[in-house]
This record gives structure tokens, C-alpha cells and sequence, in this order.
């Protein structure tokens, strides 16, 4: 029986930086009842504030929650009524400049220098950079649009991989493309959650909408754990309700 459900955020618990609906919080709560559960997603702790962490009812017991901004690369639990962050190991000021550097250049590489953007498009998150092909605030449907194939970001990727070869180049929500230290990624993750929850991954499942080759959920699958993808926020509903009910 599995101990911990681990989740991707964007596409998988909510569209793209928007709140988890009542529904979803609705249903993680209940699964908190019976699980540990963690979210590992690339986004910053005032992202995931704001669409997971703010949405949970009131009786939710968040003890039992693990939030995991930046790929895993900073965790953060609820302790003393107050969300507590672990240490992490933030780029320094020298790699952040060749990272920036390299960014904009394969940028310009890969054909991806748009005449719009909706605020930044390379965005320094401490642990990562994130880039966002329309810019961090990009309307949600005009980012679906974008790059539904994945070539444009597969291209930039393909680009950042040489320049950056010491670094974790992975693909992540509809428009976004995330950069950390190598071997940080959703496998770092979950062995990272392994060791301060003291549940072993054979004891773990992982949710998420990007577990192909090249993308940012995959890892998880290649570190052993058992793997469920999904199309959208929609089918993770079903498919933790169906958890749910085996759990209880």
C-alpha cells in the first residue's frame, strides 16, 4: 500500500499559475487523511502559496504535507502553525551570470525571441531559472498555444544542453523550461523526500502530466517510482479519488 502520493503542480493540480479549485483542494484533503502527500513542481514558495497551500479547508491536516518549490531543490513543511523551509543551495552570483548568458544566446539560437512578453521570460529562483517562452504572466490560453508540440522548448533545450552541460536542462509546464544543478530533478526529488520522511520510494506514487522523455516529471519514473500520467487537472480528480477509496 502506498505511504505518499507526490504530485506535479502545472497540469496536474491546477492549469498553469492558477489556484487549485475547491474541488481539487477538496479531494487532497480527504487524501491527507489516509497518505502523506507532496507537491514537487518548478515554481517558486510564493507560487505555490498561492495556488496550493492558500486552497486547503481549514480541517486539512498539512503536517502530512511536503512542499517542494524549485524541482525539490527547497522543501518546505508546516510546523508551530507556520510553513518552515529546509536549506537549500542556491546558485552563486557567478554561475548565475554564464547561466543568463547562455540563456539569451540560445534564445536567439533557437528562433525564440518574441515581440510580446507577459512580464519576465527568465526568471532567477534562487535554486533555478525558469524560462517562459510568453513571459511569467502570459494569458493561459495564449500559452497553450505556443508550443503544444514541444518543438520550440525541445529546440531551446537541444541548445541549452551544450551550452550548459554541467547543469539539469528540463522541459516543464506549457511554456516554461526549467534549469537547476545536475541531478536535481523529480528523481532528486522524491529521494530527498525518501530521507526526511523515512517513506521508501517502493512506498511511493508520483502523479504528473510531463512523464515522456525530456520531460520534467520523467525522472521520477526513472528513479523506480510508480508512475501515473495524466492529460490534465481533470483526469488527476479521477485518479485520486481512485487512490483514495484503495487507501481506505
Amino acid at each position: 500500500m502506498k505511504q505518499l502520493i507526490a504530485f506535479d503542480l502545472d497540469g496536474t493540480l491546477a492549469e498553469s499559475k492558477q489556484p487549485m479549485t475547491d474541488e481539487m483542494a477538496g479531494a487532497l484533503s480527504a487524501l491527507l487523511a489516509l497518505a502523506q502527500v507532496a507537491v514537487i513542481s518548478g515554481g517558486d514558495w510564493p507560487q505555490f502559496e498561492t495556488q496550493v497551500v492558500s486552497r486547503f479547508p481549514p480541517t486539512a491536516d498539512l503536517s502530512r504535507l511536503w512542499i517542494m518549490p524549485t524541482t525539490g531543490a527547497k522543501l518546505y513543511r508546516f510546523a508551530d502553525s507556520r510553513w518552515l523551509p529546509l536549506p537549500n543551495d542556491d546558485f552563486t552570483e557567478p554561475e548565475k551570470l554564464i547561466i543568463r548568458d547562455a540563456i539569451h544566446r540560445a534564445i536567439g539560437h533557437a528562433g525564440l525571441i518574441e515581440g510580446r512578453l507577459w512580464g519576465a521570460q527568465v526568471e532567477d529562483r534562487g535554486t533555478q531559472f525558469t524560462f517562459s517562452g510568453l513571459g511569467q504572466q502570459a494569458p493561459l490560453e495564449t500559452k497553450k498555444r505556443w508550443d503544444p508540440d514541444f518543438a520550440k522548448r525541445k529546440a531551446l533545450q537541444a541548445e541549452l544542453v551544450k551550452a550548459l552541460p554541467h547543469l539539469s536542462i528540463n522541459i516543464g509546464g506549457s511554456t516554461s523550461l526549467d534549469i537547476t544543478r545536475y541531478g536535481i530533478d523529480k528523481g532528486y526529488a522524491l529521494r530527498r523526500l525518501a530521507e526526511q520522511s523515512g517513506v521508501p520510494l517502493a512506498k511511493m506514487l508520483f502523479v504528473g502530466d510531463a512523464v515522456y522523455p525530456g520531460g520534467n516529471d520523467f525522472p521520477a519514473r526513472e528513479a523506480g517510482v510508480d508512475t501515473v500520467a495524466v492529460r490534465d487537472v481533470i483526469e488527476t480528480l479521477t485518479v485520486i479519488t481512485t487512490v483514495t477509496l484503495l487507501l481506505q
